[in-house]
């Protein structure tokens, strides 16, 4: 009898010991197992390694797998796009000394850190200047301003070949921001970049530099009490569950900028270079247009959830453009004041 029991207990604990491993081998599930390739990459005879630090659920990273199944239909199978998201090969900082290097051929590099590239990439995070769907498009589609744009990082050796987004910035708080009185009590999460910083050191708003992956638990924690950010990107990384307010203050959209190495580039074959700039172009153009869709539809879904969007008045937003004179006199300087004035002038700002 006691041995049946000892034999009894041994196999209810190797059950549970089973049931663990399989509980944490579905924890473990590839998370991008509905993107795989519906072919067999194993025979291109040329791969383009292409990085972003997202989940491809945002319709601005998703462009990636998108490129990658054009290019491999249009080059006749000889091109293969290695689109490699969710920070598979590491921060951004770390992919874009990779990508100078040529470790990595590309990558879909947020706005907020391309102005480390080149000062002309920060053109784009300069507040009210290319903070409107519309602005965008206008600024994509005329040579005069993208020209300049994607040349900019070419002492470099990187190429912009060209932009997806992923939103409009705002601020997602825990507690709720009508006025710039309210704002100036949150503590703002703000990217690791040259000009967020420079921007709310000049609205006088309290604000922490912190990496992305820090953000959960200071929300959590209340070391940060807001978040400047997208409602696509708060609502997808369920910031929102923490954050229940969510400031339209559409200074600016969030932008994943195209570089490329050109070493590697220039390697290719002439009739392949058109077909993957030519690919690219094209995706990009229509993820554009899924990234203003997206954000209609996350907005949706978090009021459905409870979240609260509010509107900074237009005397509010006076104020943040009146009081971001020193960044805009840094950057026309740092960017070149004749191309500065020109995007402003173009785009209506």
């Amino acid at each position: 009898m006691k041995r049946f029991a000892i034999f009894s207990l041994l196999t209810l604990i190797c059950c549970l010991l089973i049931g663990v491993a399989a509980a944490s081998a579905e924890e473990k599930k590839d998370p991008l197992a509905a993107w795989k390739p519906n072919f067999d990459p194993s025979r291109a005879e040329y791969t383009y390694i292409l990085s972003n630090v997202s989940h491809p659920v945002i319709e601005g990273g998703a462009a990636g797998y998108r490129i990658r199944d054009a290019v491999w239909e249009r080059s006749a199978r000889r091109l293969y796009v290695d689109f490699r998201p969710l920070s598979q090969l590491g921060g951004e900082k770390d992919v874009l000394n990779k990508l100078k290097m040529g470790a990595v051929h590309g990558m879909l590099c947020s706005s907020v850190v391309a102005a480390n590239v080149s000062n002309i990439l920060g053109i784009v995070n300069v507040p009210y200047v290319v903070n409107t769907f519309d602005k965008l498009d206008k600024f994509r589609s005329d040579p005069e301003l993208f020209k300049p744009f994607a040349d900019s990082a070419l002492a470099g050796g990187i190429m912009v070949v060209d932009i997806t987004g992923y939103g409009t910035y705002g601020w997602a708080t825990t507690t709720p921001v009508a006025n710039l009185q309210n704002a100036r009590k949150v503590n703002f999460r703000i990217a690791e970049a040259p000009v967020n910083a420079d921007i709310y050191k000049a609205w006088g708003l309290k604000f922490t530099v912190m990496p992305w992956a820090d953000v959960p638990q200071a929300l959590q924690t209340g070391v940060i009490s807001g978040l400047d950010h997208t409602p696509i990107v708060c609502n997808i990384t369920k910031k929102f569950d923490v954050a229940k307010y969510f400031t339209q203050v559409d200074y600016a959209q969030g932008l994943y900028i195209h570089l490329m190495n050109k070493r590697w580039f220039d390697q290719l074959p002439a009739d392949l270079q058109k077909v993957l700039l030519e690919v690219i172009e094209e995706e990009s153009a229509k993820a554009r247009q899924l990234n203003r869709r997206q954000q209609e539809q996350q907005i949706a879904a978090a009021r459905a959830n409870g979240v609260e969007f509010l509107t900074l008045s237009a005397a509010d937003k006076q104020v943040l453009i009146d009081n971001g004179a020193p960044v805009y006199r840094e950057w026309r300087e740092r960017i070149g004041a004749e191309y500065f004035d020109k995007v402003r002038n173009v785009l209506g700002d």
